[in-house]
């Protein structure tokens, strides 16, 4: 498989992201841990028709529309990138499956778990390949956490506690959005941020048996952007949840759009019987390990800089320290799925494995509503 077309659907911040990765996938990974086809950047569709031509120009991409129902059926395209406000992704991906097209969907799948199934089911059926865009997993600080968690570095785990703080909600003065609107963005806090430090506890400790929780919305209305008045804000702004583990682990998960000066503070500690680690992603390049081995007057964490002993750091600079960024984790994202396109190993994770993600964020908020346990 020498190329693949893309088409990517929407403009916005995580559009950028997609097509970034899309144009440099090739020159940074190129044949690293495996081929990775070239993708051939074919068609971007956007509204109105002037933002898509002018996109697709600095994108790179050959053509442009504002239809993504032809873009979908382009016989040139192959992989249709899907990064539209949420309430879009299940009619799009859908559709893409039916014309037979890998999909490339950002998180969440959909509104609701009956849409998120029905997408995921859609996909095995259809044979087609599929990748969601849970790229805080890609890191390599965190894929080197889990190998350490694998190999009993830190003993049999015991305990999480991990929390995902923003603050672009924050200023109550902010005017209302679709993300404020059930039926526009489903969950809040849960399914912007929540449901990527679900992504990471199910890679550290394992599948989440059942929970308790609690949300609240603290800013019940916005001020409407035309100065007309105020809208009610239906989804939460933070939510949090005490969870019990399959393995018997116990933990603690907590989601915040409205934390003042936090921008992307997705912080975790994993607790085992010998040790612990920790991570912080505005710090994404640093791990922190405590083992308990040696005399007490020595022992202390220590900070691991990733570099090119944690694949694919390497592919990217040739040195620990030097870092990479939120986009560089979007490059293996798609190095991985177009690897996966060409007969390589499953990418992660798929609409199969983002569906129990999903189920997780849900709980937490049926729990929240009900006031009780809620098992999955």
């Amino acid at each position: 498989m020498r190329e693949l077309g893309i088409g990517l659907i929407g403009t916005g911040f995580m559009g950028k992201a997609h097509a970034l990765a899309y144009g440099s996938v090739r020159a940074v990974m190129g044949d690293v841990m495996g081929h990775v086809p070239a993708p051939r950047l074919e068609v971007l569709c956007d509204t109105p028709t002037s933002q898509a031509a002018e996109m697709a120009s600095q994108f790179g991409f050959s053509r442009a529309t504002d239809d993504w129902q032809a873009l979908v059926n382009d016989a040139r395209v192959d992989v249709v990138s899907i990064t539209t406000p949420n309430h879009l992704h299940h009619e799009m991906a859908l559709a893409a499956i039916a014309a037979g097209k890998h999909v490339y969907c950002e998180k969440p799948l959909s509104l609701t778990l009956e849409q998120a199934a029905e997408m995921a089911r859609a996909a095995q059926v259809g044979g087609v390949k599929t990748q969601v865009g849970y790229n805080y997993i890609q890191n390599p600080a965190f894929v080197h956490a889990c190998q350490l968690v694998r190999d009993g570095a830190i003993g049999r785990i015991v305990h999480f506690r991990g929390c995902i703080d923003e603050d672009y909600q924050a200023d109550p003065d902010l005017p209302w959005t679709w993300r404020a609107k059930i039926s526009q963005a489903g969950l809040g806090a849960l399914g912007d941020l929540g449901c990527h430090l679900v992504s990471m506890v199910d890679g550290l400790v394992g599948p989440i048996d059942s929970l308790i929780a609690d949300m609240q919305t603290i800013h019940e209305t916005r001020p409407l952007a035309d100065g007309s008045g105020h809208a009610r804000v239906e989804n939460e702004d933070t939510a949090t949840a005490l969870v019990r583990f399959a393995s018997g682990a116990q933990g603690s998960l907590s989601a915040s759009r409205t934390a003042w000066g936090r921008k992307n503070r997705l912080t975790w500690e994993v607790h085992g019987t010998t040790g612990s680690i920790c991570f912080d992603q505005e710090r994404m390049n640093e791990l922190r390990l405590f083992q308990n081995v040696g005399s007490a007057g020595e022992q202390g964490f220590k900070t691991i800089l990733t570099g090119p002993a944690h694949p694919p750091y390497g592919a990217f600079v040739p040195s620990a320290g030097h870092q990479l960024g939120f986009n560089d984790l979007k490059v293996i994202e798609v190095a991985g799925f177009l690897r996966h396109i060409a007969g390589g190993p499953p990418s992660h994770p798929d609409f199969t494995k983002a569906l129990e993600f999903e189920k997780v964020i849900h709980a937490i908020a049926e729990a929240a509503r009900s006031g009780q346990r809620v098992s999955l």
